[in-house]
């Protein structure tokens, strides 16, 4: 095996062993479309259409996930919409 080809096949099994994470923010009845979208721009680094994408599917579905990568990297996020007053979770 040459190593050009072992190096792929260690670069594929890192990346079936590494676990993404996911935010789920979930529908209330007490923030403002705009509120939401605003913190999703801010929280989640999401463009203006992507942010209202997700609330508009958070409104009609109950629940979204709007950003997924390392836990480390989501769990600040997740704490500024906690912060913010939304109901957001890591799983």
């Amino acid at each position: 095996m040459s190593t050009q080809e072992k190096t792929l096949e260690d670069v594929l099994a890192k990346q079936d062993t590494q676990k993404n994470n996911e935010i789920i923010l979930y529908n209330d009845d007490v923030n403002t479309f705009d509120h939401v979208i605003d913190t999703l721009i801010s929280a989640c680094n999401h463009s203006a259409e992507q942010a209202e994408q997700c609330s508009l599917i958070v409104h009609y579905k109950g629940k979204c996930i709007v950003k997924t990568g390392d836990y480390k990297d989501l769990k600040p996020r997740c704490a500024m919409l906690i912060d913010a007053g939304l109901s957001a979770e890591i799983i």
